[in-house]
C-alpha cells in the first residue's frame, strides 16, 4: 500500500490558492511572459495548474515539489507562459532549501549557481552578444536568488534556535544550581537547628523524666532547676537562629558563632546534666588561630557528641579530646558503649549526620562507632579537620 500524501499546512494551500489565482486573472487578461512559442493558446495554464499543486507539497515534500516543478518550468518555456509560474518556482526553490535535508540545503544553491554560469556562458556562446547575459541573469534571480535567500532564512532559523536552546539550557542550569543552593543551606541550617536546641531538649527530657519518677522533692527541685535553665538556653538559641533566618543582609554564617573557646562552658553544662566528663585540650595556645569554620565544626561534634552520650551512653566517664597538628585539628569523643540504666531520651541519627556533613564539608575524614578499649567497650567519635591556610576561606 502506497503512502499516503502528507496534509498540506494551511500557509501552502494559501499561497498555492492566491498564485493559482493571480495566473489565472493574468491569462484572462491576455498577459503572458513569452510570445512565439511552440504551443500557444491556454497551454501555459498547464504548468500553472501543476506549479500550483506542488505549492501544497513546499513544507512537507520540498524536494518532490521541486523536481517536478523544475520538469513544469522547462514546460513552461515552450508555451507563451505565465509570471505567475515563475514566481511559484522561485518559492518552491525557496521552500526546498529552507524545508528540505541539510545536505539539500547545500546542495541547492550550488546547483543553482552552476546552472546560472552555464546558461550564461552557454547563450552567450550561442548569440554571441551581450544581450544574452540577461538571460543568464533572469536565470539566476529565478533559481539561484531564491535558493541563497533560503540560506539566508534557514542559518537564521538554526541560529535562533541554538540561542533559544543555550537559554533553555542555561536556565535549567541556573534552576538546578538554585535548587542545590537552597538544598545545601536548608541542610546548613538544619544542622544549625539540631545542633542549637538537641542538647537543651535532651537534657529537658531526661531530667523531666527523672522529676516524675523520683517521689524526692530535692531531687525535683533539682531537676526543675536544670530543666529552666536548659529552657532559657534553648530559648536563646531559637532566637539566635530566628534572627538570622530573618536577616536580609546576605550574611549566611550564623551570628556570635561558637568557638572552642566555649569548650569549658559547654563541658560544664554537660556535667550539670549528669556526664561525667573529662576535657584534654592538647591545642597549642600561643600557635595560629584556627579558622572559624574548622572551629565551629569542631565545637559542634563535641556538642553532639556530649548530647549523644546524655541520651545513649551508659554510666561512666566520657573523654574529649582535642590535638592540633601541623595540618589538622583532631577531635575525638569516647563514651561508655551500652545500655544506659536511667532514663534516656529518644536519638534519630540525624546528630551523626551531622557531624559527618560538617566534615566532609570541610575536606577531613569522620569515624564513630564503637571500639574496644582497657576500660571496656566505648563509643568512639573521631574527625579530622583540615586547618592549612589554603582551607581558612572554607565556608560552612
Amino acid at each position: 500500500m502506497a503512502p499516503s500524501l502528507p496534509r498540506p499546512q494551511r500557509v501552502d494551500v494559501q499561497i498555492a490558492a492566491a498564485s493559482l489565482l493571480c495566473g489565472l486573472v493574468l491569462e484572462a487578461l491576455g498577459l503572458h511572459s513569452q510570445g512565439g512559442r511552440l504551443f500557444g493558446g491556454h497551454w501555459s495554464l498547464l504548468p500553472l495548474f501543476v506549479l500550483a499543486g506542488l505549492e501544497l507539497l513546499r513544507s512537507s515534500r520540498p524536494q518532490t515539489a521541486l523536481a517536478c516543478g523544475t520538469l513544469a518550468l522547462v514546460a513552461d518555456q515552450f508555451t507563451s507562459g505565465n509570471l505567475a509560474s515563475i514566481l511559484m518556482f522561485t518559492d518552491i526553490v525557496y521552500a526546498a532549501v529552507v524545508y528540505g535535508t541539510p545536505a539539500a540545503a547545500r546542495r541547492i544553491p550550488v546547483t543553482t549557481g552552476l546552472v546560472t554560469v552555464a546558461v550564461t556562458l552557454g547563450f552567450l556562446a550561442w548569440f554571441q552578444e551581450a544581450e544574452a547575459v540577461l538571460i543568464g541573469f533572469v536565470t539566476g534571480v529565478v533559481s539561484f536568488a531564491p535558493a541563497t535567500t533560503g540560506v539566508l532564512v534557514r542559518n537564521h532559523r538554526e541560529a535562533a534556535e541554538a540561542a533559544k536552546l543555550r537559554a533553555e539550557q542555561t536556565a535549567l542550569l541556573a534552576e538546578m544550581d538554585r535548587a542545590q543552593a537552597v538544598g545545601a543551606e536548608r541542610a546548613r541550617m538544619a544542622r544549625e537547628l539540631h545542633d542549637m536546641v538537641a542538647n537543651h531538649l535532651s537534657a529537658i527530657a531526661i531530667h523531666s523524666t527523672a522529676a516524675l519518677s523520683l517521689d524526692d522533692p530535692r531531687t525535683s527541685k533539682d531537676a526543675l532547676a536544670v530543666i529552666r535553665e536548659n529552657s532559657v538556653d534553648g530559648l536563646a538559641e531559637m532566637r539566635r537562629l530566628i534572627g538570622i533566618l530573618r536577616d536580609q543582609s546576605g550574611d549566611l554564617e550564623p551570628a556570635a558563632a561558637p568557638t572552642l573557646d566555649g569548650l569549658a562552658t559547654l563541658v560544664g553544662n554537660a556535667r550539670t546534666n549528669g556526664l561525667d566528663v573529662t576535657l584534654d585540650d592538647a591545642r597549642i595556645p600561643e600557635g595560629p588561630k584556627l579558622p572559624t569554620p574548622v572551629e565551629l565544626a569542631a565545637y559542634r561534634i563535641v556538642q553532639e557528641s556530649l548530647t549523644n552520650a546524655l541520651k545513649h551512653a551508659s554510666p561512666g566517664r566520657v573523654t574529649v579530646s582535642l590535638v592540633q597538628e601541623p595540618r589538622a585539628l583532631t577531635v575525638r569523643v569516647t563514651s561508655p558503649y551500652g545500655d544506659p540504666s536511667g532514663p534516656r531520651a529518644p536519638g534519630s541519627g540525624a546528630g551523626l549526620v551531622g557531624m559527618r556533613e560538617r566534615t566532609e564539608l570541610l575536606g577531613g575524614t569522620f569515624e564513630s562507632g564503637p571500639e574496644s578499649s582497657p576500660d571496656g567497650k566505648v563509643w568512639n567519635v573521631f574527625a579530622t579537620l583540615p586547618v592549612d591556610p589554603a582551607d581558612e576561606g572554607a565556608k560552612e
